[in-house]
């Protein structure tokens, strides 16, 4: 007897020593002391965090002029950095994209909607409580106004005002009329620029130019810039012209709504001050956005771009060799200072 006793614990020792009887014997020890093994009680493993822009990619609407195409492939780009998130932008223009917003929820976002000009559609869209404005595109409403060379405003006496230009080209321009470049003659800003000519009291002193054409419109502009002669001219936001050469806008005073319909009229009897109306330009998204990925909606809510930043953009975009997808990478590396807040959820 003796002798088997010997035989094993000589056995036992061996089995001991091999590798996976003694992890066995560990695991085995840790799992009746400790339960189940997992990272919750329970052992159940918690789910990943949804995807911040959801499980589909996020469309956005590039549209044919270069403000609202510049606006896509920024938005794009930060999101796609920032968030995560698959971006696809895709071909749009402005009544088409509305109706298929309004319809099929596609695309999600057009980060530069005229919605004043596409009223039934974005109405219509509105209150089947397809899409909604997250934001304006622009932080300004005003985008149609007079300007005059910065050195000409250097000649009044306070910030220059079409109600007391009358008073003032009589003083600066004692020999005759100053040139006023309108805009071309079948635009209704013609109709709009010449009663309010008439309204202020700018007839004779004033030398309407309507030229034929955009073209020729900015070349008469920079000629007069170049010739440093003084002038007035018509002209809108946003625009690269405006951060190129240095002008100064002209306060149009208040806005009023009678005077302004009649002044778009070709037949104003009586033409009456008005500063031009107001645009409601807009980010706007599809209404599962807001509900879906609320991070998203939240970003679209804060990305106002200031008007003179974009003008600054669009002069970029006129250098020789520019393209949308250059301006805005450059845009995108130079300017966190502005897009960080964008994307910044304590504000």
């Amino acid at each position: 007897m003796p002798f088997f006793r010997r035989v094993l614990a000589v056995l036992g020792l061996v089995l001991l020593a091999q590798p996976g009887w003694a992890q066995f014997e560990v695991i085995d020890s840790a799992q009746d002391s400790a339960g189940p093994a997992g990272p919750e009680e329970g052992g159940a493993v918690p789910p990943a965090p949804a995807p911040v822009c959801g499980g589909r990619p996020l469309s956005i609407a590039r549209m044919s002029w270069p403000s609202a195409a510049l606006l896509a492939e920024i938005h794009a780009r930060i999101l796609a950095a920032e968030f995560d998130c698959e971006v696809r932008v895709v071909q749009g223009e402005q009544a088409t994209t509305a109706s298929s917003m309004g319809s099929i929820g596609q695309p999600q976002v057009a980060p530069e909607l005229w919605i004043n000009r596409i009223a039934d559609l974005w109405n219509g869209a509105r209150e089947g409580q397809m899409v909604r404005s997250a934001a304006p595109s622009y932080a300004t409403s005003q985008f149609e106004g007079w300007y005059m060379p910065a050195a000409l405003a250097g000649s009044f006496s306070a910030a220059p005002t079409a109600a007391s230009l009358a008073e003032a080209l009589r003083l600066l321009s004692p020999d005759g009329a100053v040139r006023f470049i309108s805009c071309p003659l079948d635009w209704a800003c013609s109709v709009i620029n010449r009663n309010l000519v008439a309204a202020h009291g700018l007839s004779g002193l004033v030398e309407i130019v309507e030229p034929a054409n955009r073209l020729e419109m900015d070349r008469l502009i920079a000629e007069a810039v170049n010739r440093r002669e003084p002038f007035l001219f018509y002209y809108w936001q946003p625009n690269a012209i405006l951060d190129q050469l240095d002008f100064t806008p002209i306060d149009m005073g208040d806005y009023d709504e009678a005077a302004a319909q009649c002044l778009a009229d070709r037949d104003c009897a009586d033409p009456q001050p008005s500063a031009f109306p107001s645009d409601s330009v807009v980010i706007a998204l599809v209404e599962r956005v807001f509900a879906d990925t609320p991070e998203i909606a939240g970003y679209f809510q804060r990305a106002s771009l200031p008007l003179d930043e974009m003008n600054g953009l669009l002069a970029q975009l006129n250098a020789p060799g520019a393209t949308i997808e250059a301006v805005a990478d450059r845009f995108v590396a130079e300017r966190g200072d502005l897009w960080r807040a964008w994307i910044d959820t304590s504000l």
